[in-house]
């Protein structure tokens, strides 16, 4: 019997560091006369791998620009992230139920490590797959099935969760059930975009019942 999976986004998912990142690009793209709203951000750079971003916003610039945007997010960091309410809880789920999880992210490794480690969770979900240590990153759907291959798991039997449309695109064609989150976009939104049901939190009721069929499942 495979085992389930809880696969988690990153960036606006576990944690809501949305602003921070744009505040970031913002700054960066102010230098360059430039301005970068909220909606674009979310529209054209949320959830987007590093070298997309690249040739979309800096055409003819070294990765260093984004180096530098990246060191001025984990800067940005306060000592404690808070994490989107209810993971906790899933979390202990997961671990009384033998259920695997991982998070699966384009963000880079040492952004995710930081991330993790303010929000108190790097404990807690030590599979941290990374997009571009992928054959290739998220929209297309290999690290969601890397995740699943090194948890032992089959889609069938995966809950993916996510904020952005290339994410949502990802999880949903590795085969696994997905939540939108409504941290950045809204419910319809995330629905047009690939997401079987949209959430607030995890403390959602439709995410517990959704754990409560994998549970019925299995036994």
């Amino acid at each position: 019997m495979t085992r389930a999976a809880l696969l988690f986004d990153l960036d606006g998912t576990l944690v809501d560091t949305d602003l921070l990142h744009h505040a970031a690009f913002a700054s960066i793209l102010a230098e360059r006369g430039r301005d970068l709203g909220l909606a674009e951000y979310r529209t054209r750079i949320m959830g987007q791998p590093n070298d997309a971003i690249l040739a979309d916003f800096f055409p003819g610039e070294s990765g260093e620009v984004l180096d530098r945007k990246e060191a001025m997010f984990r800067a940005s960091l306060a000592s404690q992230v808070t994490p989107v309410a209810g993971i906790h809880a899933l979390l202990d789920w997961a671990e009384a139920t033998d259920t695997g999880s991982a998070v699966v992210t384009n963000a880079p490794r040492a952004n995710a490590e930081a991330m993790l480690a303010a929000a108190g969770l790097a404990v807690r979900l030590t599979l941290l797959v990374i997009g571009d240590e992928c054959a290739r990153p998220k929209p297309d759907p290999a690290p969601y099935r890397t995740a699943m291959a090194a948890l032992g798991a089959t889609p069938s039997r995966s809950v993916a969760f996510e904020d952005s449309r290339s994410g949502l695109r990802a999880a949903r064609n590795a085969g696994a059930h997905v939540f939108g989150m409504t941290t950045g976009l809204g419910p319809e939104q995330l629905l047009q975009a690939g997401a079987h049901e949209a959430i607030p939190d995890f403390a959602a009721p439709a995410l517990w019942r959704r754990l409560d069929q994998l549970r019925t499942r299995v036994a």
